[in-house]
């Protein structure tokens, strides 16, 4: 019994044993483990610092990279400006030498010329100077023919405006404008083709397209005058300027733009808005520049100018110069009658006194902002009126009659000084013998009628008066021509497409019957033909400037405009008859 006792006291002090060895190991493994524990972070520390230190060296060297590459830049743009400079100096002695090599050429071929001339001198002298004495008479002869062209042309130029006067025909110049950018951005390639040429002085070519109803036929049309694309606003006014003289001479006259829509109706009549582009002024300006001028070189006779301006807007009248309650403009409905005489009258128009040509322009352009405008298809500032400016001139010349008679008293003061008789100065029937000649000689310059004024006894205040006279000088933009469907008016716009049609195409009916020579002429079909029936039908001294697009989409319209002006040149009026300068005596 006791033998089992001892033996599982040993069992038990060895597992005891074990169990304390189990517990040492353990203790031991978790220092070991706290201790790894330990280095691993010391070790993620160490990395990290080594990471941060790599990062660090990384960003030094870059930025003694490009330290290196600024400072290596900076040489290399140095070098390369040294390189052109010294391309630059290599370039110009490169310029020189050649410059010198043609110009030694060029001495060197001269002066073999001179000596080979100088070899043959002897042979060819005289064959050489005859030949040059031809050149020079065929030269002269060249420049006389020339001369007498110009002379002859210049001649029949004012021989066919005699004729044109005496039938008082209506003048016709045309203006074919150049192809513009929106030609070919609202066109394809075969629409913006050229079609419409001036081919002279005074004739159009049209080539019709093959596939139109013409059927390729080639148009021609003859005109006064037909400036082509190149010809400038200086160029088109030249043609128009002999009618502004007529003015001062006591003629009425009238210039009016006609043709469709885009055409440069208005850049011909006003041209440029801006002050600073004088070379782009158009007639009206030009024109009240030229009056002006007229005027100051005539400063014994008294002139004064007066300016008007009418709108005609959907068949009715509009005075643009008309003022408001508070003195503002603003354009107000003006009645259109005719007078006892058989002309047309604007009641009520407002005139404003003007004394030079910038006032003229300054009122026209001041009231251009009433002007309706509406932007269409075919033009963005289209122009949806006719605009009427009227300068109308008032002459009155000095009175001839009385400086007839103070020549006279001057050559009497003259005879009685030499011959030293008796005169009185109230009374010339002192000395009847003088009183004999000075009869002769004042009955050339005054009416044998007898009157107060004409008595050898003239009474000391002013006895004969000079009637004041007038005349016009109408200035039209007519509204453009369209189609609606190319246009693409609609609402309100199609209303005025409307007006303006049927006014164009009342001014068309009136040329017609003119043309016609038909005993009822319908001038108050519109109100624009009924507002210019004193210059159509009238004494005025007419002109229509046509204008016309060049390219193939625009071809029905410049036909038809084409047919207006030949329809014109058809019209055969009264001869146009001068205001005459009347004299009344009290």
């Amino acid at each position: 019994m006791p033998l089992f006792v001892n033996r599982d006291q040993i069992f038990a002090h060895q597992v005891h044993l074990l169990e304390h060895k189990l517990r040492s190991k353990e203790e031991k493994i978790l220092e070991l483990e706290t201790e790894n524990a330990i280095l691993h972070l010391r070790l993620a520390e160490s990395l990290g610092k080594q990471r941060q230190d790599s990062e660090e060296v990384k960003t030094l060297d870059r930025l003694h990279c490009l330290r290196k590459s600024k400072v290596s830049h900076a040489v290399v743009t140095k070098l390369l400006s040294e390189v052109q400079e010294v391309k630059q100096c290599l370039s110009e002695i490169f310029a020189v030498y050649v410059s010198f090599a043609t110009e030694l050429e060029e001495q060197s071929r001269k002066l073999l010329e001179k000596v080979e001339q100088a070899s043959q001198s002897g042979r060819r002298g005289d064959e050489v100077q005859s030949l040059q004495e031809r050149v020079a008479a065929l030269e002269r002869s060249l420049e006389e023919e020339r001369e007498r062209c110009r002379a002859e042309r210049e001649r029949r130029k004012e021989l066919h405006n005699t004729v044109v006067e005496l039938r008082g025909n209506i003048r016709v110049h045309c203006r074919v404008r150049p192809v513009l950018p929106f030609d070919r951005v609202q066109a394809g390639s075969g629409s913006s083709e050229e079609v419409i040429h001036a081919v002279g002085n005074d004739t159009l070519l049209v080539n019709s397209p093959k596939t139109g109803p013409s059927g390729g036929q080639t148009k021609m049309f003859e005109f006064e005058r037909v400036h082509g694309p190149e010809d400038s606003q200086e160029a088109v006014f030249e043609e128009v300027r002999p009618l502004l003289t007529s003015l001062l001479d006591g003629y009425n006259v009238c210039i009016m733009a006609y043709g469709q829509t885009g055409s440069g109706k208005t850049h011909t009549m006003l041209g440029s808005q801006q002050e600073l582009q004088k070379r782009q002024q158009g007639i009206i300006p030009q024109a009240a520049d030229e009056l002006f001028r007229l005027i100051s070189e005539k400063p014994s006779e008294n002139h004064t100018v007066e300016v008007s301006v009418l709108e005609v807007y959907n068949n009715e009248v509009f005075d643009l110069l008309a003022k408001d309650e508070l003195g503002n403009v603003s354009s107000h409905h003006r009645d259109v009658i005719t007078t006892s005489a058989g002309h047309s009258e604007v009641t009520s128009l407002t005139n404003q006194s003007v004394s030079n040509a910038s006032e003229v322009m300054q009122i026209i352009n001041s009231v251009l902002k009433l002007r309706a405008h509406c932007p269409t298809l075919i033009h963005t500032d289209s122009s949806r009126s006719h605009l009427i400016v009227t300068l109308t001139i008032s002459s009155k010349s000095p009175n001839a009659l009385a400086l007839a008679r103070r020549l006279q008293r001057a050559k009497k003061d003259m005879q009685r000084s030499s011959q030293k008789e008796w005169w009185s100065p109230r009374c010339r029937r002192a000395n009847p013998a003088d009183h004999s000649d000075e009869h002769l000689f004042a009955s050339s310059a005054s009416s044998p009628s007898p009157s107060p004024s004409h008595s050898p006894c003239p009474s000391p205040r002013p006895s004969i008066l000079q009637a004041p006279f007038k005349t016009q000088l109408q200035l039209v933009d007519l509204a453009g021509s369209e189609c609606v469907g190319m246009s693409g008016a609609s609402g309100a716009a199609l209303w005025e497409v409307s007006c303006i049609n049927r006014s164009l195409s009342a001014l068309s009916d009136v040329l017609a019957a003119l043309a016609e020579q038909r005993p009822h002429v319908p001038y108050r079909n519109s109100r624009l033909t009924h507002l210019l029936q004193n210059a159509i039908g009238g004494d005025a001294k007419l002109l229509v400037m046509l204008c016309v697009s060049p390219t193939q989409r625009f071809m029905t319209e410049s036909l038809q405009s084409l047919s207006f002006g030949t329809r014109a040149r058809q019209v055969q009026r009264d001869h146009p008859r001068k205001k005459n300068n009347t004299l009344r005596a009290k």
